[in-house]
Protein backbone atom coordinates (compact mmCIF):
# COMPACT_ATOMS: atom_id res chain seq x y z
CA UNK A 1 0.00 0.00 0.00
CA UNK A 2 1.22 3.51 -0.84
CA UNK A 3 1.00 5.83 2.15
CA UNK A 4 1.08 9.43 0.91
CA UNK A 5 2.34 11.69 3.70
CA UNK A 6 1.15 15.28 3.61
CA UNK A 7 4.23 17.31 4.56
CA UNK A 8 4.20 20.94 5.63
CA UNK A 9 7.60 22.21 4.51
CA UNK A 10 10.75 20.06 4.39
CA UNK A 11 11.28 19.29 8.06
CA UNK A 12 9.27 16.08 8.51
CA UNK A 13 10.09 14.48 5.15
CA UNK A 14 13.18 12.46 6.21
CA UNK A 15 11.33 11.08 9.26
CA UNK A 16 8.20 10.31 7.25
CA UNK A 17 10.11 8.40 4.57
CA UNK A 18 11.97 6.46 7.26
CA UNK A 19 8.59 5.62 8.84
CA UNK A 20 7.27 4.18 5.59
CA UNK A 21 5.80 7.02 3.52
CA UNK A 22 5.80 5.93 -0.12
CA UNK A 23 4.90 9.30 -1.58
CA UNK A 24 4.95 12.90 -0.31
CA UNK A 25 2.43 15.65 -0.89
CA UNK A 26 4.53 18.77 -0.33
CA UNK A 27 2.83 21.97 0.74
CA UNK A 28 3.09 24.94 3.07
CA UNK A 29 0.60 26.42 5.53
CA UNK A 30 -1.42 23.35 6.51
CA UNK A 31 -3.47 25.54 8.86
CA UNK A 32 -5.43 26.66 5.78
CA UNK A 33 -5.35 23.24 4.09
CA UNK A 34 -2.03 23.65 2.28
CA UNK A 35 -0.62 26.18 -0.18
CA UNK A 36 2.25 26.17 -2.67
CA UNK A 37 5.65 25.70 -0.99
CA UNK A 38 8.61 27.90 -1.90
CA UNK A 39 10.90 26.86 -4.73
CA UNK A 40 13.69 26.42 -2.17
CA UNK A 41 11.61 23.94 -0.19
CA UNK A 42 10.62 22.11 -3.38
CA UNK A 43 14.25 21.76 -4.51
CA UNK A 44 15.51 20.47 -1.14
CA UNK A 45 12.59 18.05 -0.77
CA UNK A 46 13.20 16.68 -4.25
CA UNK A 47 16.93 16.32 -3.65
CA UNK A 48 16.30 14.23 -0.54
CA UNK A 49 13.30 12.19 -1.73
CA UNK A 50 14.79 11.32 -5.11
CA UNK A 51 17.71 9.60 -3.36
CA UNK A 52 15.14 7.47 -1.52
CA UNK A 53 13.07 6.87 -4.72
CA UNK A 54 10.02 8.50 -3.13
CA UNK A 55 7.92 10.69 -5.47
CA UNK A 56 7.00 14.26 -4.52
CA UNK A 57 3.59 15.75 -5.36
CA UNK A 58 3.77 19.56 -5.11
CA UNK A 59 0.68 21.51 -4.04
CA UNK A 60 -0.29 24.29 -6.46
CA UNK A 61 -2.61 26.57 -4.49
CA UNK A 62 -2.00 30.32 -4.19
CA UNK A 63 -3.91 30.95 -0.94
CA UNK A 64 -6.21 29.49 1.65
CA UNK A 65 -9.96 29.93 1.53
CA UNK A 66 -12.20 28.80 -1.30
CA UNK A 67 -11.16 27.27 -4.61
CA UNK A 68 -12.60 29.97 -6.87
CA UNK A 69 -9.65 31.76 -8.48
CA UNK A 70 -9.49 34.95 -10.53
CA UNK A 71 -7.30 35.42 -13.60
CA UNK A 72 -4.31 36.75 -11.63
CA UNK A 73 -4.45 33.83 -9.19
CA UNK A 74 -4.64 31.36 -12.08
CA UNK A 75 -1.61 33.01 -13.66
CA UNK A 76 0.24 32.58 -10.34
CA UNK A 77 -0.78 28.90 -10.27
CA UNK A 78 0.42 28.42 -13.84
CA UNK A 79 3.79 30.01 -13.05
CA UNK A 80 4.18 28.02 -9.81
CA UNK A 81 3.35 24.80 -11.64
CA UNK A 82 5.93 25.50 -14.36
CA UNK A 83 8.59 26.32 -11.74
CA UNK A 84 7.83 23.11 -9.83
CA UNK A 85 7.95 21.10 -13.07
CA UNK A 86 11.29 22.65 -14.03
CA UNK A 87 12.62 21.84 -10.54
CA UNK A 88 11.84 18.18 -11.20
CA UNK A 89 8.70 17.52 -9.17
CA UNK A 90 7.13 14.13 -9.88
CA UNK A 91 3.61 15.49 -9.79
CA UNK A 92 1.31 18.36 -8.91
CA UNK A 93 -1.84 18.73 -6.83
CA UNK A 94 -4.49 21.32 -7.69
CA UNK A 95 -8.19 22.08 -7.84
CA UNK A 96 -10.35 24.95 -9.08
CA UNK A 97 -14.09 25.61 -8.91
CA UNK A 98 -16.62 28.10 -10.21
CA UNK A 99 -18.88 30.26 -8.02
CA UNK A 100 -21.56 27.60 -8.61
CA UNK A 101 -19.41 24.88 -6.97
CA UNK A 102 -18.65 23.11 -10.21
CA UNK A 103 -15.22 22.37 -11.66
CA UNK A 104 -13.74 25.41 -13.45
CA UNK A 105 -13.20 23.55 -16.72
CA UNK A 106 -11.20 26.26 -18.50
CA UNK A 107 -8.81 26.70 -15.56
CA UNK A 108 -8.42 22.96 -15.10
CA UNK A 109 -7.61 22.40 -18.77
CA UNK A 110 -4.91 25.09 -18.50
CA UNK A 111 -3.38 23.41 -15.44
CA UNK A 112 -3.54 19.93 -16.95
CA UNK A 113 -2.04 21.26 -20.19
CA UNK A 114 0.97 22.56 -18.24
CA UNK A 115 1.31 19.25 -16.38
CA UNK A 116 2.40 17.09 -19.33
CA UNK A 117 4.75 14.39 -18.09
CA UNK A 118 3.72 14.84 -14.44
CA UNK A 119 1.41 12.90 -12.15
CA UNK A 120 -1.73 14.91 -11.36
CA UNK A 121 -4.06 14.91 -8.36
CA UNK A 122 -7.27 16.93 -8.07
CA UNK A 123 -7.48 17.77 -4.36
CA UNK A 124 -10.32 18.02 -1.85
CA UNK A 125 -12.02 20.80 -3.79
CA UNK A 126 -13.74 17.70 -5.19
CA UNK A 127 -15.67 17.41 -1.93
CA UNK A 128 -17.40 20.76 -2.62
CA UNK A 129 -19.20 19.23 -5.61
CA UNK A 130 -22.68 17.75 -5.31
CA UNK A 131 -22.70 13.96 -5.20
CA UNK A 132 -24.36 13.82 -8.62
CA UNK A 133 -21.67 16.13 -10.01
CA UNK A 134 -18.91 14.00 -8.45
CA UNK A 135 -19.79 10.98 -10.58
CA UNK A 136 -19.90 13.05 -13.79
CA UNK A 137 -16.57 14.60 -12.82
CA UNK A 138 -14.94 11.19 -12.38
CA UNK A 139 -15.91 10.40 -15.99
CA UNK A 140 -14.47 13.69 -17.27
CA UNK A 141 -11.25 13.52 -15.22
CA UNK A 142 -10.63 9.97 -16.46
CA UNK A 143 -10.95 11.17 -20.06
CA UNK A 144 -8.77 14.21 -19.34
CA UNK A 145 -6.01 11.99 -17.99
CA UNK A 146 -5.93 13.16 -14.36
CA UNK A 147 -4.32 10.41 -12.29
CA UNK A 148 -6.15 10.63 -8.98
CA UNK A 149 -8.73 12.43 -6.89
CA UNK A 150 -8.00 13.22 -3.24
CA UNK A 151 -11.26 13.09 -1.30
CA UNK A 152 -12.57 12.88 2.24
CA UNK A 153 -15.90 11.63 0.90
CA UNK A 154 -17.76 14.49 2.56
CA UNK A 155 -17.22 17.73 4.50
CA UNK A 156 -14.10 17.80 6.68
CA UNK A 157 -16.42 18.31 9.67
CA UNK A 158 -17.44 14.65 9.22
CA UNK A 159 -15.31 11.65 10.20
CA UNK A 160 -13.72 9.36 7.65
CA UNK A 161 -15.76 6.49 9.12
CA UNK A 162 -19.04 8.32 8.37
CA UNK A 163 -17.93 8.76 4.78
CA UNK A 164 -16.82 5.20 4.03
CA UNK A 165 -20.09 4.25 2.24
CA UNK A 166 -19.82 7.20 -0.17
CA UNK A 167 -16.08 6.68 -0.65
CA UNK A 168 -16.81 3.07 -1.57
CA UNK A 169 -19.35 4.27 -4.15
CA UNK A 170 -16.72 6.56 -5.66
CA UNK A 171 -14.08 3.81 -5.73
CA UNK A 172 -16.50 1.36 -7.34
CA UNK A 173 -17.68 3.91 -9.90
CA UNK A 174 -14.13 4.90 -10.84
CA UNK A 175 -13.45 1.20 -11.47
CA UNK A 176 -9.72 1.70 -11.99
CA UNK A 177 -10.14 4.47 -14.58
CA UNK A 178 -8.81 6.98 -12.07
CA UNK A 179 -7.42 6.48 -8.56
CA UNK A 180 -9.62 7.56 -5.65
CA UNK A 181 -7.24 8.65 -2.87
CA UNK A 182 -9.01 8.80 0.51
CA UNK A 183 -7.71 11.36 3.00
CA UNK A 184 -8.63 13.38 6.07
CA UNK A 185 -8.67 11.57 9.41
CA UNK A 186 -6.65 8.58 8.21
CA UNK A 187 -3.76 7.66 10.50
CA UNK A 188 -1.30 4.84 11.08
CA UNK A 189 -3.84 3.07 13.35
CA UNK A 190 -6.85 2.97 10.99
CA UNK A 191 -5.11 2.97 7.59
CA UNK A 192 -5.06 -0.78 6.98
CA UNK A 193 -8.71 -1.21 7.97
CA UNK A 194 -9.86 1.69 5.77
CA UNK A 195 -7.85 0.45 2.79
CA UNK A 196 -9.34 -3.02 3.20
CA UNK A 197 -12.91 -1.69 3.58
CA UNK A 198 -12.63 0.46 0.45
CA UNK A 199 -10.51 -1.88 -1.64
CA UNK A 200 -7.85 0.77 -2.29
CA UNK A 201 -4.07 0.61 -2.10
CA UNK A 202 -3.29 4.32 -1.70
CA UNK A 203 -4.12 6.52 1.31
CA UNK A 204 -3.27 10.12 2.26
CA UNK A 205 -2.75 11.97 5.53
CA UNK A 206 -0.61 14.04 7.87
CA UNK A 207 -0.59 11.12 10.34
CA UNK A 208 -0.53 8.26 7.82
CA UNK A 209 2.84 7.22 9.30
CA UNK A 210 4.06 7.68 12.87
CA UNK A 211 6.97 10.12 13.09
Amino acid sequence: MIKEFCAENYTDIPKAIQAGAGRIELCDNLAVGGTTPSIGVIEEALAYASEKHVPIMTMIRPRGGNFVYNDIELKIMENDLIHAKNAGTDGVVFGCLTEENEVDEEALEMLVGNSAGLLTTFHMAFDELSKEEQFKTIDWFARLGIDRILTHGGPLSTTIEENLPHLKELVDYAAGRIIILPGGGINSDNAERIASTLGVNELHGTKIVTI
